[in-house]
């Protein structure tokens, strides 16, 4: 309560008239992070809820932190795993040794994209929006350990920027911003972020991990799937106990999010079952023609499909909203997905071109549902 009183009692210097106005948006945006607001719309809503665009963040946020935490220690046991010091490490030396890699990319990810939040609502003289809370942790969490950080801070200025900011903020963005970052560090600097160098960190920080010697690679299994390389499952695979992004490697950990999502409703069942209906499926088809020599599952199981079918796809802002629709978009994603990672073994990911593509043509799979059921309807009156 001494905090809350604190913010009231400065709050008349940031409002109309005080000393510190052109603040207000900082200040309005620190209070609403910290408190739930006590205020109500006025006009123009006949439903009012518990759940606000803060409560949905914050929930999303905590359904990450299985992912993030198990990709903290994965940093560190990949690491240790390299320099062949696994049975001689410790837990919680490889648990420190991810968070202190891991650290400086999510605070470069919320400094920057937050910082050029809170300028463009003050130049705007609006509110602050809650939406980079989930985007600034997504973003660190789907890029390999080893991403430079000013590549980190020049996709998230270009994210938010000209993917969020110049269509409206959070609610009016047609692509997801994490994605839209993935895919200009992606495209502008292939070299760091694909490759056998890219996935293990290979310096030892404040006397933790170690050293590996110049020109150290390891190969992702998705990698190696893409060479034609044999494959066999294991349970690494779901565990997590392999090289990848940050945050994409444990299928449990990211099935502890799901869950959380489910169990709340802010994410959709239809939109992930429906990703991994169309990844199956296709997958499935290319076992069956000799495309793939390896179990479609597999394909399921690694690189992003689980992390970009559970936190991504359901993005509420760029996915289909209507409830057909959802399982045709979300079907599409998990189509296109294998269909890129088959047919070019250049790129060997997917996911991450499939979901642009179905942010692309969500708007339009739910303009033809409305249309088709407003067919529907006509043909049962006329009929009566």
């Amino acid at each position: 309560m001494s905090l809350k009183n604190f913010f009231d009692r400065i709050r008349p210097n940031f409002e109309e008239g005080g000393k510190l106005h052109p603040l207000w948006s900082l200040f309005d945006g620190l209070e609403s992070f910290l408190f739930v607001p006590d205020t109500t719309s006025k006009s123009g809503v006949s439903i009012h809820d518990s759940i606000d665009s803060k409560r949905i963040m914050s929930f999303v946020v905590i359904a990450l932190m299985p992912a993030m935490l198990f990709g903290m220690y994965n940093v560190g046991y990949q690491n240790s795993l390299a320099a062949g010091k696994l049975a001689e490490t410790g837990f919680w030396a490889m648990f420190f040794y991810g968070f202190l890699a891991v650290l400086p990319k999510i605070l470069v990810s919320y400094i920057v994209g937050l910082g050029i939040e809170f300028a463009w609502a003050q130049w705007k003289h609006e509110e602050i929006q809650e939406g980079y809370l989930v985007t600034g942790i997504i973003i660190p969490l789907i890029i390999p350990i080893n991403t430079p950080l000013w590549i980190l801070a020049l996709a998230v200025a270009f994210s938010v920027i000209f993917v969020k900011e110049i269509f409206g903020g959070t609610g009016m963005n047609i692509f997801n911003v994490a994605i839209s970052a993935r895919m200009f560090m992606f495209f502008s600097y292939p070299s760091q972020m694909t490759g056998d160098k890219a996935w293990v960190a290979t310096q030892s920080i404040c006397g933790l991990g170690y050293d590996l010697p110049d020109g150290f690679t390891a190969a992702t299994p998705l990698g190696e799937m893409a060479q034609q390389v044999n494959v066999n499952f294991n349970w690494d695979m779901v565990t997590g106990f392999i090289p990848g992004s940050i945050g994409e490697t444990s299928v449990i950990a990211i099935g502890l999010g799901a869950l959380l999502l489910l169990f709340t409703g802010i994410a959709s069942w239809k939109t992930i079952l429906s990703v991994f209906l169309g990844g199956g499926i296709l997958a499935a088809i290319f076992n069956a023609t000799g495309a793939l020599t390896m179990p479609w599952y597999d394909y399921l199981l690694l690189g992003g499909f689980c992390f970009g079918a559970v936190f991504m796809a359901t993005d509420p802002v760029t996915s289909a909203r209507t409830e057909t629709g959802k399982w045709i978009y979300g079907f599409i994603i998990g189509a296109m997905a294998i269909i890129v990672r088959v047919m070019n073994p250049g790129y060997p990911e997917g996911m991450m071109l499939a979901i642009f593509f179905g942010n692309f043509i969500a708007p339009l799979i739910d303009y033809c549902v409305v249309e088709r059921n407003i067919a529907k309807r006509a043909r049962r009156a006329a009929n009566k």
